[in-house]
């Protein structure tokens, strides 16, 4: 099981945090091809080619959208959603706080932060659950062990799936990060692909949090040169951020190499925890949240709200405003 992981003690202060993400974006805009700048004094040509609208709104859209639920175990959620400065909502979330049949005290709960599209986010939002049930190995009975390795195959089974489906159908090119618990009886598992992230805070402290899938963590960069790309500017061939994906299937077309072994993995990594009674809560996030705020800060925040405030959704608005 792997060691629980502390944030740093030294935060980076929030502006200069938005800064780099802002500049990000410019990068990001640049190499994927935006409208060319005028030179002065030349003239609007509206032949031009302009097939590659931005990603970006010229004003972010502050709506949000709530909800909250519980289940019969005492387990209870809330969660807040907003498009933000994106073009179009591309985010999606699943919350089961009790499944269905013998595992009725087993819950499920996953953010999709989507990219380039709607469609793999959305579709994974649905399905996900379902193909790592259909391993059959997720029982009553519950070995760590052979449910760790059900949810890395339902992973890897839904993106075979879904890529069949893209060329079927014509999906667009889009594809998502994933993060996700599944919390039975005994045990809570940790389960994550791409860069949104989850935390435990037990007894005050964050015990444990997953790792980001970035293009330039050693291991990650291994992968990605010895599936013939490269990591330029931090990014999957100067283009994607992330290195771990659902979708994403033009970073996935080495035919002859299995699905782990490609410029970006939809493989997940997979940890559980003994769950214990200073257990206090659960944190699941995109990486927009995270960018602005950290680990230890988030945590610490979010216990402070609930010492004087019972409204989960009005504590969750708090954390994206």
């Amino acid at each position: 099981m792997r060691t629980a992981r502390r944030a740093s003690n030294v935060e980076v202060p929030s502006f200069l945090r938005q800064l780099v993400k802002e500049t990000e974006k410019v990068v990001t805009f640049f190499f994927k091809g935006g409208p060319r700048e005028r030179e002065n004094g030349e003239e609007d040509n509206f032949d031009e080619d302009n097939s590659m609208p931005s990603p970006y709104l010229d004003r972010p859209i502050l709506e949000k959208h709530v909800s909250e639920g519980g289940s019969q175990t005492g387990l209870n959620y809330a969660l807040a959603s907003m498009q933000g400065w994106r073009a179009q909502m591309e985010d999606a979330h699943a919350c089961m706080p009790q499944l269905n049949g013998e595992l009725k005290e087993w819950a499920y709960f996953a953010v999709f932060d989507g990219h380039a599209g709607t469609t793999v986010a959305q579709y994974c939002s649905k399905n996900l659950l379902d193909h790592i049930l259909a391993t059959g190995v997720i029982k009553t009975s519950e070995d760590p062990g052979q449910v760790k390795e059900g949810i890395r195959e339902g992973f890897l089974d839904i993106d075979l799936h879904m890529h069949k489906l893209a060329r079927q159908d014509n999906w667009d090119r889009s594809g998502t990060t994933a993060a996700s618990v599944m919390i039975s009886p005994r045990h809570i598992y940790f389960i994550n692909c791409g860069d949104s992230r989850t935390l435990l805070c037990r007894n005050g402290q964050v015990v444990f949090y997953t790792e980001d899938h970035k293009p330039f963590n050693p291991r990650e960069k291994e992968r990605i040169q010895n599936a013939g790309g490269s990591v330029t500017l931090q990014r999957v061939n100067g283009s994607l951020a992330v290195s771990r994906a659902l979708g994403d299937f033009d970073f996935k077309e080495v035919d002859w190499r299995p699905p782990t072994e490609q410029l970006v993995s939809p493989e997940p990594e997979v940890y559980e925890l003994e769950r214990t009674p200073e257990d206090e809560f659960l944190i699941l996030a995109c990486d927009g949240v995270w960018d602005a705020i950290g680990n230890e800060e988030l945590c610490a925040f979010v216990r402070s709200r609930l010492q004087v405030c019972d409204d989960l959704r009005e504590i969750c608005t708090q954390v994206i405003d």
